[in-house]
Parts: C-alpha cells; sequence; structure tokens
C-alpha cells in the first residue's frame, strides 16, 4: 500500500526528518516536531505541535492513527492529548500531535523530536443492527475490573 506524503514546510528531510520506520519490523513509523523553535510544554499542559507534513490515505479502507512513542510517554509523561489521533482517509490537512504533559516537571520539545508514532491500519465500517437482546456470554455485563485485575 502507498502512503501520499505531501511536505508542508521546507524543513522536511533537510532540518526535519521525514516520517521512517525506525526498524524493519516497526508497525509505526516516527512523526517529528516541525517547529522553528523550542515548545516548553509545562506541568498539566497541551501544546499542538505540527509536523510540516500531511498524507493521503489511498482509499476509506484505511485510517492512519497517532499513538504516543513509548520512552516519552513513560520516561516524561509526555504523551497525545486525546490518547489516538484518528486521521480518516478523506483529511488532507497538516498531521498535529496535541501533547499532553501529564508530569510534574516540565518538558522542552526541540525542533525534529520525534513526537509520535503514525501507524496505518485497514477499516472495517460496521452495518448497525438493531436488537432487543444480546447474546450472552460468561463476562456478561460486567465493566471495569469485572475479570480481576
Amino acid at each position: 500500500m502507498k502512503l501520499y506524503c505531501k511536505a508542508l514546510s521546507p524543513k522536511i528531510g533537510r532540518e526535519i526528518p521525514a516520517p521512517y520506520y525506525a526498524t524493519p519490523g516497526a508497525a509505526a513509523m516516527d512523526l517529528h516536531a516541525c517547529l522553528d523553535e523550542p515548545v516548553l510544554l509545562l506541568p498539566g499542559c497541551r501544546e499542538m505541535i505540527p509536523t510540516g507534513i500531511a498524507i493521503a490515505l489511498p482509499d476509506p479502507g484505511y485510517v492512519a492513527l497517532i499513538f504516543a512513542r513509548s520512552g516519552l510517554s513513560i520516561k516524561h509523561g509526555i504523551a497525545p492529548a486525546n490518547c489516538v489521533g484518528v486521521i480518516d482517509s478523506d483529511y488532507r490537512g497538516e498531521l498535529k500531535v496535541g501533547l499532553q504533559n501529564s508530569s510534574d516537571q516540565p518538558y522542552t520539545i526541540q525542533p525534529g523530536d520525534r513526537i509520535a508514532q503514525l501507524s496505518i491500519l485497514p477499516v472495517i465500517q460496521a452495518e448497525l443492527e438493531w436488537t432487543e437482546t444480546l447474546e450472552d456470554t460468561q463476562r456478561g455485563d460486567g465493566g471495569f475490573g469485572s475479570t480481576g485485575m
């Protein structure tokens, strides 16, 4: 599958790395902060960070998902504010990542920093069928924690 990618900044591929898969087995490619200057992300705050790119998925059978980088989120408490960003197949604007600082320390995002991961997955659009009952299961309607810790 081809993912069409458009550089929206002349820095992409020069000062700011283009998205890439870090290893042959990587499921997602790294996205980088396309910034002119560092951004200070204060504890408890959010900032929208541009990537300097736009993409075009080939058809509605695909979605692009933006995930946290595990090292950045675990070590520094920096992760996407919406947990997972959903990029629909018909969106053509710049990919931006709303980062949130959940730590108690300020964190500086430098131009070119790896800020998130972009993964492409197939989409299944479900046909809703309304019913008065649902098939019983062992779990039933047990909610959070109902299957143990």
